[in-house]
């Protein structure tokens, strides 16, 4: 018998959440320490899927397919390739460490609080797994609630303000996804996700209907991402947020936007995206330096961290985008007219892919790794003023060391995870959109400005403000927390191959699915 470890993954933890209301409300450590050893279940699973998993073999695999609902066509549909594979894994991983450091640190309403990071780890393993357009948004939907409920709840002084702000943004793109989702069932009468991309190609022969149905899935996706100018309510929502709200919500659920682009937009709408690959180039451009700018005039530690993820998530757009653009004419790939050119081109795309895919991993794991710095910081001093600290190397040499290796990845220092994603991602757009390129490389001289200057010179160095006087070092609790992180920034800045492999299967495999019509490759 097969074991259906997709269903398991995704839906474990909903089982989990379920059970935990059973448990009496006054015992608060059985609800926290049930939640984590839920959590360990998708963990090691998806731990199982990544060292199981043939990347030479490639394509979707684990697949899980069954009849749901005959009526309308719809069947449940799992499986897993080398984009969604790590992704998966760091889903399960900041579920964990979340939940694992929310134990000690979140004293009210304990039990709804732990259901609800359940529930939200069913809802983002879901989108990665999900094979069926129907099943793909239940999940993208079951992701909204939670965290609306973990904003508004646990947030901060503006968590009503922020949470509906998070609502309603990511809603109006979901609405305007559905609508595209429908509209493809109408003209083909399928939800199967890669049936659509390799079989049926909805609106191939109407680009105007293929163009609606793209800028609909197009905003919903750029809305969660967050791309510019759809990024202002990640600001708000991660500012009002709990730590570990903050934490899922800038590893995970903007890469469930960044996922869409791979997953749906490129293979499903080839035609439409190589059309508008420039205004989409241009919008991640202003999302790299815009991003990187309004870090730098923040003053507040967990909005600057919180912009900068609008700059490091355009990044990923700008190689998806270089990627998408149309091949001169005579030099697709095939063509005897320049087959070294060709390759080269092709080569470049790839790298440019497989860049953009790393870096939503490695942004996962420094940028989650930085708001938990920021909540260690609040929890021990209770501002995020960047001016009020000053000296604290001296006082907390083990945080401050932390913190430096996690600002370092961050900026894309050698040896560290960071550095690895960047470079493929200009090494692959620098020879496809040149100029936007070139520009989009001072994001990174700004964010080494603002993380060398204000997270790290104003923060650690310097002389010492007195009230800081005797401040308590990170506790074992913030270091277990923090140690995969660490040690996952280090691996893959100095050893990529596991992960990438994977991805530059699935990424090579993308130019199969899409179809080369007109030298479009």
């Amino acid at each position: 018998m097969t074991i259906p470890y997709l269903s398991l993954i995704t839906l474990a933890p909903l089982a989990g959440a379920i059970l935990s209301l059973f448990i009496p409300r006054q015992r608060e450590g059985a609800i926290k320490w049930f939640s984590i050893l839920v959590s360990l279940v998708p963990l090691a699973l998806s731990a199982y899927l990544w060292v199981s998993y043939d990347a030479t073999l490639g394509g979707p695999q684990f697949e899980e397919r069954y009849d749901w609902i005959p009526a309308i066509n719809v069947e449940y549909r799992m499986g897993v390739d080398g984009l969604s594979v790590p992704l998966i894994f760091l889903t399960a991983l900041l579920t964990t460490l979340s939940l694992y450091y929310s134990a000690f640190t979140i004293q009210e309403r304990i039990k709804e609080y732990c259901a609800l990071f359940l529930l939200l780890e069913t809802g983002m393993i879901g989108v990665f797994t999900s094979l069926n357009y129907f099943l793909f948004y239940i999940f993208w939907e079951v992701g909204l609630v939670p965290m609306y409920f973990i904003i508004g709840v646990w947030g901060g002084p503006r968590r009503e303000y922020a949470a509906i702000k998070f609502f309603l943004y990511t809603l109006a793109g979901s609405v305007l996804m559905l609508l595209a989702i429908l509209a493809m069932f109408f003209a083909k009468g399928s939800f199967d996700i890669l049936r659509l991309q390799q079989e049926l190609r909805p609106f191939t022969d109407d680009f105007f209907l293929q163009s609606l149905a793209f800028w609909a899935f197009f905003l919903a996706f750029a809305i969660k991402v967050p791309l510019w100018p759809f990024h202002t309510w990640l600001p708000d929502a991660h500012v009002e947020a709990p730590t570990a709200g903050s934490v899922l919500l800038a590893g995970i659920l903007l890469k469930l936007g960044g996922y869409g682009f791979f997953r749906i937009l490129l293979p499903t709408f080839p035609q439409a995206f190589h059309t508008f690959a420039i205004p989409i180039a241009l919008m991640a451009l202003m999302s790299i330096v815009y991003g990187a700018l309004v870090s730098m005039a923040q003053w507040d530690l967990k909005k600057l961290i919180a912009y900068s993820s609008v700059n490091h998530m355009g990044y990923v757009i700008l190689g998806l985008a270089a990627a998408a653009l149309l091949t001169p004419v005579g030099l697709a790939a095939g063509s005897s007219a320049a087959p070294a050119a060709a390759t080269e081109i092709l080569n470049s795309k790839v790298m440019a892919l497989n860049g953009g895919v790393l870096e939503m991993f490695n942004h996962g794991v420094i940028t989650g790794g930085m708001f938990f710095l920021v909540g260690i910081i609040y929890e021990r001093t209770h501002t995020r003023q960047l001016r009020e600290f000053g000296g604290l190397g001296s006082q907390i040499p083990l945080y401050y060391a932390v913190m430096t290796t996690t600002a370092l990845a961050s900026l894309g220092l050698p040896g560290l995870a960071g550095f690895v994603s960047e470079f493929l991602i200009f090494r692959g757009s620098l020879p496809l959109i040149t100029p936007i390129a070139v520009i989009a490389i001072s994001g990174i001289l700004i964010t080494a400005a603002f993380l060398l200057w204000k997270v790290i010179q104003l923060m650690f160095l310097g002389p010492l403000n007195a009230k800081w006087t005797g401040l308590p070092d990170m506790d074992r609790f913030e270091l277990i927390t923090m140690a995969p992180l660490i040690f996952l920034m280090v691996l893959f800045g100095l050893y990529p191959a596991p992960i990438l492999t994977m991805v530059n299967k699935a990424m090579s495999d993308l130019f199969s699915i899409v179809p080369v019509v007109a030298g479009l490759f």
